[in-house]
Parts: structure tokens; C-alpha cells; sequence
């Protein structure tokens, strides 16, 4: 079954060198679809034409996409992506290999109550992964995305993965841990951690109290891959409610800050177009929108405007 829903991982102008180390330091890594900024929108997106737009890579089965957009976003670690490793071997080659170029850890690799062999770090493009031993582990994703709600948003974390369940089908929890008693700035109760599945993909997430002054960001988002315009208006629709914001280009946030691209799967065929000037009207078109109409894009690939 094709992954519905696709972090998005938004670089400077670092993406292709972005995706070649993380293909040095993941076994199990793929490279597919990578489109180019045309003419059109020059005057928005300031890219030189064919500069890379987005990469499409998988790293140990979950697909991702690089977006090349400029300095305007940074990653922090209120999304990291979380690495279920068999071996203390298998950690320690990881933890080398990610820690190249990089800051001072969030968290030094060693021994801790959830696991005897365990590390955070940001990597030199500032992206977060936790990495850690699971012995005896059941069937399960390689990489598991971690949303970590803080600073304001810090105790909304079970209520997000509630509304995320009700807005995605094939959705279960997990599991939940809570903070308990005598585990102050958590307030007892609060998630710890929490795993959910959402159209069938494994993720988490965490509240945490502690000081971070770092909250969700346009950074990473989740990109979900719509079909029809059915799913394009559901999707839409159910993430602005109750305080989310509508953005451009498919893009919102929700109540909660976090960030979604809602796209249509047709939109990067056209892009890929090998004629520029269906690529220009395309990319003019979807420039101009915030939810995406798909009726809207076809007339545009097609020469028309009525």
C-alpha cells in the first residue's frame, strides 16, 4: 500500500546533499522523483530555473521528500524522527555516522530507563533523530516521525492523536505511557509517550513541560497525498477546524501549530511535464491557491481558463 502521508523535510538549498548523507548512514535508502523550479514564480520562490524543487528518498521504508525553499524555516526537535534499532552495534554505527558535523547532543548516547542503549541528536542540517535499542521488538516501522508538544502546546498531545485518529482512516492507538506523580514540570497524567497509527503509518508523540523555546514549524510537515477532490475538501477542511490556518499552495496548520501540505497525487505528474510552458500555467495556477482545486489545475495543464 502506497504511504499516504509523507514528512516533509524543507532545506535551504541543501537537499541533494541532505538526501546522499542520509544515504551513507541508512542501510536500506532509495532516491526517487525529483522535480525542478520552472520559470513561473520566479518572483515568489527567487530559484534560478531547474534549480531541484523536491526530492523524493526513502530511508528503511518510510518516504520522505526534501524540499530545496530557501532559509526561511529551520528544523528543531519539536518533530524528530524516532530509529528502532535491533543491535548496540547498529546504534553506535548510526549515532557516528548522523553525529558527523553536528552540535553537542540533546542527549548523550547511553544507558537510560527506556533503553540501555540510547542517544538524541540534531544532524549538521539541524534535522532531529532519536536513536535507540528495542530488544525483543514486534513488527514495526524502522523509523517512527515524533511529535513533541511543548511550550503552550505542552498537554495537548492526547488530544491531537484523538483528532488525528478521527481525521484519517485505518487510525488505532498504540499504546500510552503517562507521566506520573513526582515527575514535575509533567503534569501527572500527561502523555510520556504515545503511539499511534494513521492511515496504517506508525508515529508518536510526547508532551513535555520543560523550558524548549521551540514549537512546531513550517520545517517538516506532513504532506498527504490525495487522490480526488473529496479528499483534498475533507482533509482541508477537518485541519483548519476549531483555530487552524489556512496557508498557500495546499499548505495549513492546525490547532495545534503543526504544519500539512494537502496535495493532489496529479499535481507532480504535471509538474514533470516535459513541456514548459504546461509546467508554467500549472505552477501559476496552484500559486495562486490555497486549497487546492484539482478541476482548476487540469484546465490550467490543459490551455484553458474557462
Amino acid at each position: 500500500m502506497r504511504q499516504k502521508i509523507v514528512p516533509c523535510l524543507w532545506f535551504d538549498r541543501e537537499a541533494e546533499k541532505a538526501c546522499n548523507f542520509y544515504s551513507a548512514a541508512f542501510k536500506n535508502t532509495r532516491v526517487g522523483i525529483i522535480t525542478h523550479y520552472s520559470k513561473a514564480g520566479f518572483d515568489v520562490h527567487h530559484m534560478p530555473e531547474d534549480t531541484v524543487l523536491t526530492i523524493e528518498f526513502e530511508i528503511e521504508g518510510l518516504r520522505f521528500v526534501a524540499l530545496n525553499g530557501g532559509p526561511l524555516f529551520k528544523f528543531n526537535p519539536s518533530v524528530s524522527f524516532l530509529v528502532n534499532c535491533d543491535t548496540k552495534e547498529e546504534v553506535d554505527f548510526l549515532w557516528s555516522k548522523l553525529s558527523r558535523g553536528s552540535g553537542p547532543a540533546l542527549m548523550e548516547v547511553g544507558s537510560y530507563p527506556m533503553s540501555e542503549r540510547y542517544g538524541w541528536l540534531e544532524d549538521k542540517y539541524g534535522l532531529s533523530w532519536q536513536i535507540m535499542l528495542v530488544k525483543n521488538r514486534p513488527i514495526q516501522p524502522k523509523i517512527v516521525p515524533t511529535l513533541m508538544f511543548t511550550e503552550a502546546q505542552s498537554g495537548n498531545a492526547e488530544s491531537a492523536v484523538n483528532i488525528y485518529m478521527n481525521i484519517f482512516e485505518n487510525s488505532a492507538l498504540d499504546h500510552i505511557m503517562r507521566y506520573g506523580q513526582g515527575e514535575e514540570p509533567d503534569k501527572e497524567g500527561t502523555v510520556k509517550h504515545a503511539g499511534f497509527t494513521l492511515e496504517g503509518q506508525s508515529f508518536a508523540a510526547m508532551d513535555s513541560k520543560r523550558v524548549h523555546n521551540f514549537n512546531f514549524s513550517e520545517a517538516i510537515s506532513f504532506m498527504i497525498e490525495c487522490r480526488n477532490q473529496v479528499e483534498i475538501d475533507h482533509y482541508w477542511g477537518r485541519l483548519t477546524a476549531d483555530g487552524g490556518q489556512e496557508g498557500v499552495c495546499g499548505w495549513l496548520k492546525d490547532k495545534f501549530g503543526f504544519s500539512w501540505q494537502v496535495a493532489p497525487l496529479i499535481l507532480n505528474e504535471m509538474l514533470r511535464d516535459s513541456d514548459p510552458d504546461k509546467v508554467a500555467r500549472v505552477t501559476n495556477a496552484f500559486m495562486a491557491m490555497k486549497k487546492f482545486n484539482i478541476s482548476m489545475l487540469k484546465k490550467a495543464y490543459g490551455g484553458t481558463t474557462k
